[in-house]
């Protein structure tokens, strides 16, 4: 699977099939918020924020590995760094949110097509690069993507 075309290109038409305020198979997020959530995601691979390793340094090889693999997210797997509150939405429309998360992949791809070699740290699985970034984003993407049933 090219998993930059299906970030660029195929995630976002189905984003753009699902109601701002549908439930998931599992979580707290509505369509909308998980839109904004994956936006933010994406922008910590742009350069833009940066992130401090929130993981125990001894672990981040073994959470790299998991990052890496095919494995996907289990159902319900939570992050440490969101509350159990979602934040409210931030634009007016889900496809001002879908717009959003576009003009950020394209920020992610253009970041290291200008800055080749770089290296950016995720706050769980450690220093990343281009492949990497994308892997996880994918990743990411395909487990919302199985939330919304939307895969």
């Amino acid at each position: 699977m090219d998993k930059l075309n299906f970030l660029k290109t195929e995630f976002p038409k189905l984003l753009r099939t699902l109601n701002p305020d549908a439930k998931g198979e599992w979580g707290v997020l509505n369509g909308q918020q998980m839109v904004e959530h994956m936006t933010e995601s994406v922008s910590f691979a742009t350069g833009k924020n940066s992130q401090a390793l929130h993981s125990p340094i001894e672990y981040v090889a073994k959470y790299k590995e998991f990052a890496m693999s095919e494995k996907e997210f289990k159902p319900n797997t939570k992050n440490a760094l969101m509350s159990d509150t979602p934040v409210p939405v931030k634009n007016n429309k889900m496809e001002s949110a879908v717009i959003e998360l576009e003009k950020e992949l394209v920020a992610f791809v253009d970041y290291f097509d200008k800055n080749k070699g770089a290296v950016l740290t995720n706050s769980f699985f450690g220093d990343l690069n281009f492949e990497e970034w994308l892997h996880l984003l994918h990743k990411h993407a395909v487990h919302h993507s199985k939330q919304f049933r939307l895969l």
